[in-house]
């Protein structure tokens, strides 16, 4: 027992060891601040002071400090320093006299080549923030010089070479010299495309390329279509490359010398030692003349494209709970694939008490794989809630456009098979109706948006010319706004609407008829409890319908967010209401790994039998 006790309370102090060597040694500065003493700090932190006698400690804090200096111009700091007491030293104390600091007197920054005239390369060099006179500061040099590096490659500059990159700087002048001349070489252009291990149809991979061979390269370009590639789910793994030779450069080569010791030298033997040149070299201008000989006008590069087939067959499982629809469980089946067309299948089957549907869809894609297809669509559908009982069998076909503002518009016939019981109401009907819609969804973030909105539109028609058992138009619309004040305040709202404009609204299905209430519509009242009713109190179903909601939340700590809401709403007959049934609230978010879990609590103000009612939800809002 005595000897688990001191193993533990000496792992303990071992932890406790660690824990103080890896919060580095601390700086407390006087004569310096803002970014200057905030870079010494930095370059303190990563002192630890119990690898190394004092003597040294002392040497790494005046070296690091002084190589913190030199990166803000500061090359001849005066720096007193003095440990504190106990080894290792917990905290430095530094007293700095900063000295004079070194100002630009050269800046020449020029971009030679196709790239000359390339506006993004223009840009960059427009946005460089140091001029003739300003202090010295290494920061934005450096950077500039990786901009230009990776700008030449993201747009297909292959060829490209600092042809003069060199920071002179002399301290006892108090000034600096900065040279930096990239020679971009000639653009590449897209060149063939070749496509390996695919067992789609290459001819329907080809048509979501978004370049064609010729146009200047863009790494964007490729970067999108293997994205499009991923959105079709028919890859396992995808690669998409352009096919560089060996002398293509794709990194950013190091400097031999640190910014901060690249002092100008007299003569080129001493230079030319330095950079470890021991006898006779090929002059620049000779080797890029050698070059030139061989290299087209327009050079072109390849692109790769390797991908493999995904599993042919997936299956999820999935559950939740919600105070709609209680507990509820979904299975699914879905086959990305089942021809080298590209076709898929999925099937569906969710369970909940008062909801159970099982539907199957074709997806036959067409041209554009990703925008472009036919849908063939079958369901069944039992309901039992409040006073609807209904067996529902569907049948649908459609067509989808994506157009490039990211709507979808879907045109499509469905047939319906409904037997049902609303209140004292029964029938069998089959209803035929064509319809169209538009919908479109933007998000950023979706497990939890911090930005993002959703329409959706839709126009059905039933007519007894093509043998419906119901005359009707039906309208339904939705609109959801989702935005971000700062980090920490959350805005989200929402507007629905519908209409059916019939003289057969006995026949017209539950399915069809308007009903509202719940976690998503009217909180603070039942599910779908929300609708007009007949003379022995039974909902009967609406033939127009209205909710609206605003909610703020805010951020408390963390993944925890707090939520105040009022919403409004409810399913009528008449196209002016008399009045809407509102509900208010307060609630909390929590962003699990799962997705949000929202906790509610809305007093009903158009109930008088209920106070409150807990809403309980899993998922995002859209």
């Amino acid at each position: 027992m005595g000897n688990r006790v001191f193993t533990r309370l000496g792992a303990a102090a071992l932890c406790l060891g660690m824990i103080h060597s890896a919060l580095g040694l601390e700086a407390r500065i006087d004569g310096v601040g803002g970014d200057v003493a905030a870079n010494v700090r930095y370059y303190l932190d990563g002192l630890d002071a119990a690898q190394y006698s004092r003597s040294r400690v002392e040497g790494e804090v005046q070296r690091r400090t002084r190589e913190a200096m030199r990166v803000y111009g500061y090359y001849s700091p005066q720096v007193t320093h003095r440990l504190a007491e106990g080894d290792p030293p917990g905290y430095v104390e530094l007293m700095i006299e900063p000295g004079p600091r070194v100002r630009i007197e050269t800046l020449d920054i020029r971009v030679e080549g196709d790239a000359a005239e390339d506006p993004r390369f223009r840009e960059a060099v427009a946005a460089f923030p140091l001029a003739e006179g300003d202090p010295l500061v290494h920061a934005p040099y450096d950077r500039l010089r990786s901009r230009l590096a990776n700008l030449s490659l993201e747009r297909g500059y292959f060829d490209w070479r600092f042809v003069e990159r060199r920071m002179e700087v002399r301290p006892h002048a108090e000034s600096a010299r900065l040279f930096l001349a990239l020679d971009s070489g000639p653009r590449h252009r897209f060149g063939e495309v070749s496509i390996d291990g695919s067992h789609i149809v290459e001819e329907r991979l080809r048509r979501m390329l978004p370049f064609t061979p010729g146009e200047p390269y863009l790494a964007s370009e490729l970067a999108r279509y293997n994205q499009r590639l991923g959105q079709t789910g028919w890859f396992g793994s995808i690669a998409v490359r352009p096919r560089l030779g060996e002398a293509a450069s794709l990194a950013l080569p190091e400097p031999r010398l640190g910014f901060w010791n690249e002092v100008e030298v007299a003569g080129g033997e001493l230079a030319s030692r330095a950079a470890g040149a021991d006898g006779p070299r090929l002059s620049g201008p000779a080797l890029e003349g050698a070059t030139a000989l061989h290299r087209p006008e327009r050079p072109e590069i390849p692109i790769d494209i390797s991908v493999t087939p995904a599993d042919r067959h997936r299956f999820e499982i999935g559950v939740g709970y919600a105070t709609d629809v209680g507990p509820r469980t979904r299975f699914a089946w879905k086959q990305p694939w089942i021809n080298r067309y590209g076709h898929g299948l999925d099937h569906s089957l969710s369970l909940a008490a008062p909801d159970q549907r099982f539907t199957g869809t074709y997806n036959m894609p067409l041209a554009n794989p990703l925008r472009d297809s036919y849908r063939f669509q079958y369901g069944f559908r039992q309901r039992d809630n409040e006073d609807t009982r209904s067996l529902e069998a569907t049948l649908e076909a459609a067509r989808r456009w994506e157009f490039e503002n990211l709507w979808v518009q879907t045109l499509f016939v469905r047939t319906t098979f409904e037997d049902f019981t609303q209140g004292d109401e029964e029938a069998q009907v089959v209803i035929l109706y064509p319809g169209i819609s538009w919908s479109r969804t933007r998000t950023r973030n979706p497990t939890f948006p911090n930005w993002g909105d959703s329409q959706r539109i839709a126009f059905e028609v039933s007519d007894g010319l093509w043998g419906s058992d119901a005359d009707f138009l039906r309208m339904t619309g939705e609109t959801q706004w989702i935005r971000m004040f700062g980090e920490d305040t959350r805005f989200v709202t929402r507007l629905g609407l519908g209409a059916i404009e019939t003289d057969d609204f006995d026949k017209i299905p539950p399915s069809l008829r308007f009903f509202t209430g719940g976690d998503r519509s009217v909180r603070g009242y039942a599910y779908e409890g929300l609708a007009p009713r007949n003379e022995e109190g039974e909902l009967r179903g609406g033939q127009q319908l209205l909710t609206a909601s605003v909610e703020l939340q805010r951020r408390v700590t963390g993944a925890w967010w707090g939520a105040a809401f009022v919403d409004t709403g409810d399913a009528f007959d008449e196209w002016l209401p008399d009045a809407l049934n509102t509900g208010a609230g307060l609630g909390v978010r929590w962003i699990s790994p799962v997705g949000p879990i929202r906790f509610d609590v809305a007093h009903p103000f158009d109930d008088e039998d209920n106070d409150f009612r807990i809403h309980f939800a899993i998922g995002p809002e859209f």
